[in-house]
């Protein structure tokens, strides 16, 4: 081992020369070298033996002087030319310090150079001379090396007791302080017969002591001690300072407010602070003799006085606020003080009486004083209320209230006389009205009330109007809330903007659960627009969701006579009767219907589901021929084809399918039912030619595709449904499904490497398809599906099928709770998705209450969910024709598996 390079204590001692360079090691701290530079600066010497007359004083005379642009804009010319200077003579002057300091060096070798050579002849020494080297001794004497601890060796009792009982003397001294020390020790009863000092009895004495003082803090009937515990910590934490900050800023603010208080002692925002200040530092009798030295000085401050009275406790508070109330007894605040300081209500009224004596116009008092009283009081309290304060609304309403019916209209007459500008008044006529039965008076007292207010140069305001309204309807003043809109609703609306204003305002009426207003505006618009189906059908929605069938058919049968046209709405009245059984009446509707709409494509099939619905399928053949000879459309067709299918009659219904796709070759669900019927019958060729022949026809629908490659899958050609696919993706480019389909054949003939790659292609080219990142999440392996559902909700955040795949994902965790709330998600943002329904209520059925499965199957019912993959493959299996929606859900969720 080498040991060249070492520094030793010596190497740096005071061997150094005085005037040799400092080694930049041992330099003081930068910061000790700045505070003297500075303190240098500052003292600078202007006196007259510091001046020259060449260069003047040698520190600078303006210092001290303001810095202003044209100082900076100087130095920073002077900087930048001695800076250039420098740069000129630099490096002849780098070259001249390290010539000067090798030559020092030379001159002057460093103890630690002198050593270097017998250091590095270390190098050669063996382990054997090393460990010979003797030890470096310690050159301080003995006793200095090797100090000796101080010995002390009890004395026994013996020598005690002969020193006190010996020959010199046989008991204690009295005048000794050894007697005086020991209470009882003159008594003979502390010395033992021979005349020794017994010190078991000292030590006795001392426990009697020890008794008599602690006797003194106990109670002497009880035994219990007087100290109280809790207040004793009490009292150990009010002296810990609860004041966090920093001990010099309380000190600064106390300077600060000291001299705001001597400056101006009229001020009384510096009083009540410098009493905060002590309070947040602990020290509220500080704080308390401060704020009644501010109380002296500004007796009319009633600021001062409720502080005082909030730092005081409740005895002393209550004393502060009388002196208050003797020097503003026209302060409100001071009184209401006064009277929270009070524990009985007696005393509260007491305090209130006092004060309305003082001050008989103030609103608050008297409503202060009006809660504590009884009704009959508060009446007779209200009387007097209403003549002193005759501007108060309040008190007016409130005294009306209490009345009879025949004092509340004299009392609602005279506010009226005393306050004509205010709409309350005349609102509460119109609910009292009401209240008492009077009907009639109800509109001719709001009609009043406008003419009234606007003689009196009050505007008319119709959202506040409105809003009278909307609390009238809360309140149970149904007439009263039609009657205020039906006078406002017109008022400040331009005649081109009325419907969508009118629409606007029943809008908001129902978003605020005030139905009666809303059902109020639309009678005036329907009376206004009667022709506007829009209008009818808003109407027909809003008695939909928050009506009853009654009124929603009343309604309809409204709508019909002034839209005739408008199919919607026979539609709308023939399905509410069927729906509540009676059948008659919306068959009855529905030829109603036929003679207003002749041909009407949309009646036909209405009439006809009524009809199969209703097992009355010979009534519904005759039906459907005869629309197919009045109206042959498309969907006429279909029905027709549909429903002998759906009866089993397949060459009956292969027969109107050839018809119709002769005539209407481009509608693709014509061919799909026509290749199903044949798949069905077995004639896998026949439907393979229709799908094709199809394909020609509608390249564009994506379900024949899908269905074309599906029963080549099944028949085993595996290539062929892949070029099927192949040519479905180039015809119909970005299409999410085509590509999904493509990768579950490869997952259903076990290519799963395959089906990967096709995965990342497709989400290339369809980057934000839902559907494709909820596949592509259970595709991976467990561990790396919370990766890959954190990607999919960045590009999808809002698509219900990456939600119902999140939703998956935590019920195969086990993570209930998440799940629910994933779900509630989903059907949220896409109430017609039924596979979400199908998973949620699968998902209740096995971890839910009977009230949570109860809820999601009525939730979904309401919804009457279409669409799905799983959903579909039930509700349109022709099977399941006749299957309602709870049925449907039911049968999807026996088909469903519980994620894993």
């Amino acid at each position: 081992c080498s040991a060249t390079g070492f520094t030793t204590r010596s190497d740096i001692g005071p061997a150094r020369d005085a005037n040799d360079v400092s080694d930049d090691r041992h330099a003081p701290p930068a910061t000790k070298r700045k505070k003297k530079d500075e303190e240098e600066e500052e003292d600078e010497d202007l006196n007259d033996s510091n001046y020259d007359e060449f260069s003047g004083y040698s520190g600078s005379l303006f210092s001290k002087d303001p810095y202003d642009k044209d100082d900076e804009e100087a130095d920073a010319i002077y900087d930048s030319i001695e800076k250039r200077m420098d740069e000129k003579r630099k490096e002849y002057r780098d070259r001249r310090l390290r010539e000067d300091l090798e030559r020092y060096r030379q001159e002057r070798p460093k103890i630690q150079q002198q050593f270097s050579d017998l250091k590095r002849s270390l190098a050669t020494v063996t382990t054997e001379e090393w460990s010979t080297i003797p030890e470096v001794g310690d050159s301080r004497n003995r006793k200095q090396r090797n100090p000796r601890a101080e010995k002390f060796t009890p004395l026994p009792d013996s020598v005690l007791s002969r020193n006190l009982g010996g020959e010199t003397a046989a008991s204690l001294d009295a005048s000794s302080g050894l007697a005086s020390m020991v209470p009882g020790v003159a008594t003979p009863g502390m010395l033992t017969p021979t005349g020794d000092l017994d010190l078991r009895k000292i030590g006795q004495a001392r426990n009697t002591l020890m008794n008599v003082k602690l006797s003194q803090v106990s109670d002497s009937v009880t035994g219990q001690t007087v100290v109280d515990p809790k207040g004793y910590l009490t009292d150990l934490q009010s002296m810990i300072p609860t004041y966090g900050g920093d001990i010099n800023d309380i000190k600064k603010a106390r300077l600060l407010l000291k001299s705001v208080r001597e400056t101006n002692p009229n001020h009384p925002p510096a009083w009540i602070a410098s009493a905060r200040l002590e309070e947040v530092t602990g020290k509220v009798q500080m704080a308390r003799n401060l704020i009644m030295r501010g109380c002296e000085m500004n007796p009319q401050s009633e600021d001062l006085w409720l502080e005082a009275a909030r730092l005081q406790p409740p005895d002393t508070a209550k004393a502060v606020i009388a002196q208050a109330a003797r020097h503003i007894p026209t302060s409100v605040r001071i009184w209401i003080k006064a009277a929270d300081l009070e524990t009985e209500t007696k005393a509260k009224r007491r305090v209130f009486r006092k004060a309305l004596e003082h001050i008989p116009n103030s609103v608050r008092l008297w409503k202060a004083a009006v809660e504590l009283e009884n009704p009959d009081d508060a009446r007779i309290l209200l009387s007097r209320a209403v003549e002193c304060c005759n501007t108060s609304v309040e008190l007016w309403l409130a005294l009306a209230r209490l009345e009879t019916y025949e004092n509340a209209r004299k009392v609602l007459n005279k506010a009226r006389e005393n306050i004509p500008t205010d709409r309350q008044i005349w609102t509460t006529a119109a609910k009292l009205e009401e209240a008492n039965g009077n009907i009639h008076m109800v509109e001719k007292i709001v009609d009043r009330s406008l003419t009234s207010l606007t003689a009196n140069g009050v505007e008319i305001n119709r959202d506040h109007w409105f809003q009278e309204a909307i609390e009238a309807e809360k309140s149970g003043a149904v007439n009263c809330c039609q009657a205020i809109v039906k006078a406002v609703i017109g008022i400040g609306v331009e005649e081109e903007d009325r419907k969508q204003t009118w629409i606007d305002d029943a809008d908001f009426c129902a978003k605020e659960n005030a139905f009666e207003c809303a059902r109020a505006v639309y009678a005036h618009a329907l009376q206004m627009f009667p022709s506007k189906k829009s209008i009818w059908l808003r109407a027909a929605y809003f008695e939909k969701n928050h009506g009853t069938r009654e009124s929603l058919e009343a309604l309809l049968q409204r709508a019909v006579a002034h839209c005739p046209k408008s199919e919607i709405l026979w539609l709308m009245g023939a399905k509410s009767k069927w729906m509540a059984g009676d059948v008659p009446a919306a068959r009855g509707i529905l030829s109603l219907a036929f003679q207003a709409n002749p041909n009407s494509e949309d009646i036909w099939l209405a009439a006809v589901k009524l009809e199969s619905e209703n097992s009355e399928y010979e009534r519904a053949r005759r039906l459907l021929a005869k629309a197919r000879g009045s109206a042959p459309t498309p969907r006429v067709m279909m029905k027709s084809a549909r429903l002998e299918w759906a009866l089993e009659r397949f060459d009956e219904a292969l027969r109107l399918l050839a018809e119709a796709v002769e005539v209407f070759p481009e509608f693709p669900k014509l061919w799909m039912m026509k290749g199903q019927i044949e798949e069905q019958q077995r004639r896998t060729d026949d439907a393979a030619a229709t799908y094709t022949l199809a394909l020609k026809k509608c390249p564009t629908s994506i379900p024949l595709w899908i269905l074309s490659a599906n029963l080549e899958e099944r028949k085993g050609v595996l290539t062929k449904a892949r070029s099927i696919l192949e040519r479905g993706r180039l015809r119909n480019p970005k299409i999410a499904v085509l590509w999904m389909e493509a990768i579950r054949v490869e997952l259903r003939a076990g290519l799963k490497e395959i089906a990967s790659t096709m995965m990342a292609r497709a989400l290339q080219e369809c980057p934000n398809a839902g559907e494709l990142w909820a596949e592509a999440i259970f595709m991976e392996t467990k561990p790396q599906r919370k990766t890959k559902s954190v990607d999919a909700l960045k590009k999808c955040e809002h698509d219900p099928h990456v939600l119902l795949a999140v939703s998956k994902l935590f019920w195969s965790e086990h993570k209930f709770s998440k799940c629910r709330d994933w779900f509630n998600r989903t059907v949220k943002i896409d109430p017609d998705l039924g596979d979400a329904w199908a998973y949620f209520y699968k998902f209740e059925l096995l971890h839910g209450t009977e009230q949570q499965q109860q809820e999601v199957l009525e939730r979904c019912i309401a919804a009457e969910p279409t669409h799905g993959e799983s959903w579909c493959s039930v509700s349109k299996c022709i099977r399941n024709w006749q299957f309602k929606t709870p049925d449907v859900l039911r049968a999807v969720v026996q088909q469903l598996t519980i994620p894993i």
